[in-house]
């Protein structure tokens, strides 16, 4: 089987039944690339990676955090996107070495609660609260075409979002229902690195604006401090910038459906499996680490911009108005033509990420429902059209949770929340499956093996100080 010939297309149901993506068959092997180019040319499941996390993290809790703290909580957003990248990779590389998705392994981690693993009920618990997030993601983009092209009278009165919300949400359903996913996410991704290129742009261009900053400002960013009343932002921050949990998790299932543990084989004891999957998991190290380059830029330039011009002008985006607010960012510096492109990006990143979780949470659902034994994951068939009614069933939801609580940035915070805790379990998790089911010859690497130390540890700490701050315990602020 040529690697052309294996679906790129992650809409739901795109594989054919005779081709399952998550069986490891000795027919499928393929050698990995050998130089750059051809690496290039494997690369994927990082691109839907940023089409997710480029959204309601970057966009929305990353530019409000700048936004009411100013520059004091630079030094978390470089936290955050550098130290969760390596335990992304880890759990990838596991994936890869198994064949195994991430709610698999979790289910292996004790103690068990009846047929899957306590990592999986807080999972199920985690993606509830995330249901509100992506109403906020879901609001956002809806404000954002509600803006541009109000229905029946005020831009974020209740009859235009809620016509706004509803085209949305059927739009993404109908894509993604009929197998248009490859498309959208190619444009998506495009859309979304113009998007952040501006947005670079727009940051490194404020010096010579009347939005200027300097580099005391940039200094003072990394105190390593935390002010008083932006803990939750902080939080939130954390657990939804960069690769999140719930990203974490999905990679796993892009590396499947992409390939590189297909690719690799099963491991039949071999030293020509071994090179194998040495080579496809350097070609998935690759993939992630050109998403977490894209997401850095972004998080960085969106946290400097709402540091820069929204915080001195005491505008911290809030309820149905977040929208107008951030879009100071480009009408202060740019004009009133500047509202227009950043609607225009703002809808292209929002969308983008709506699309990529509609892609996903359907699968991780899916799966789950397959370790409780309420279906049959393996059975192609049956996998396929759980993903297609999930598909239809759960963005309806989401849009709902916005409808009645109209809170775009509480939403999306809630979200970040949840993830943060969850990050800790995952963290477990990943060690434990490191320990169990990862050869010593894959885990010989120093430099690689003090990242993922160095990563776990500040995972862990953000953790335990979330949980005692939730408990009324906090060491302070």
């Amino acid at each position: 089987m040529k690697a052309e010939s294996v679906p790129v297309d992650v809409g739901a149901g795109s594989e054919p039944a005779s081709d399952d993506p998550y069986a490891l068959r000795a027919r499928d092997v393929l050698e990995p690339p050998s130089d750059l180019k051809g690496t290039v040319k494997r690369l994927g499941p990082g691109m839907i990676l940023s089409a997710a996390v480029v959204g309601s993290g970057e966009l929305i809790t990353t530019t409000s955090l700048g936004a009411k703290a100013g520059f004091v909580l630079l030094w978390l957003v470089i936290a955050s996107a550098l130290v969760k990248v390596w335990v992304q990779m880890e759990l990838a590389r596991w994936t890869i070495l198994t064949g195994k998705t991430a709610l698999a392994g979790y289910s292996q981690v004790a103690p068990r609660v009846g047929r899957v693993g306590w990592i999986n009920v807080l999972w199920i618990l985690m993606d509830f609260a995330k249901m509100l997030q992506r109403g906020g993601m879901i609001g956002g983009a809806a404000a954002a075409f509600s803006i541009l092209a109000p229905i029946g009278g005020d831009p974020l009165g209740r009859t235009s979002l809620t016509a706004w919300t509803v085209i949305v949400i059927v739009s993404v359903v109908a894509l993604m229902y009929t197998n248009r996913y490859g498309l959208v996410e190619k444009a998506g991704f495009i859309t979304v690195v113009i998007f952040t290129l501006s947005t670079v742009a727009l940051a490194v261009g404020l010096p010579w604006t009347e939005f200027p900053y300097s580099g005391a400002d940039l200094g003072s960013g990394l105190t390593l401090s935390i002010p008083a009343g932006t803990l939750g932002f902080a939080v939130a921050m954390f657990g939804i910038t960069g690769v999140g949990a719930d990203e974490m998790t999905t990679y796993t299932y892009w590396c499947l459906e992409k390939g590189y543990a297909r690719w690799t084989g099963p491991d039949d004891g071999t030293e020509a499996r071994a090179k194998r999957a040495e080579g496809w998991i350097r070609v998935m190290r690759t993939d992630a680490l050109v998403s977490w380059l894209i997401c850095t830029l972004c998080t960085l330039s969106f946290y400097v911009i709402g540091a820069a011009i929204l915080h001195r002008q005491g505008l911290v985006p809030e309820g149905n108005e977040m929208i107008s607010t951030l879009s100071r960012m480009y009408t202060d510096t740019l004009g009133p033509w500047g509202k227009s492109l950043f609607l225009a990006g703002a809808i292209a990143v929002l969308y983008s990420t709506i699309i990529a979780s509609t892609a996903s949470v359907p699968r991780l659902w899916t799966n789950t429902l397959g370790l409780l034994g309420l279906l049959d994951w393996k059975n192609v068939t049956t996998r396929k059209r759980a993903i297609r009614v999930l598909t239809v069933v759960l963005p309806p939801l989401w849009a709902a949770s916005f409808l009645y609580i109209q809170e775009p940035v509480l939403m999306v915070q809630a979200g970040g929340i949840a993830g943060g805790v969850f990050l800790v379990a995952v963290v477990i998790a990943v060690w434990h499956l490191r320990a169990t089911e990862v050869a010593p010859r894959f885990r010989r690497n120093p430099a690689l093996n003090c990242a993922l130390v160095l990563s776990s540890a500040a995972i862990g700490a953000l953790g335990i100080y979330s949980v005692l701050d939730v408990f009324g315990l906090g060491m302070g602020s």
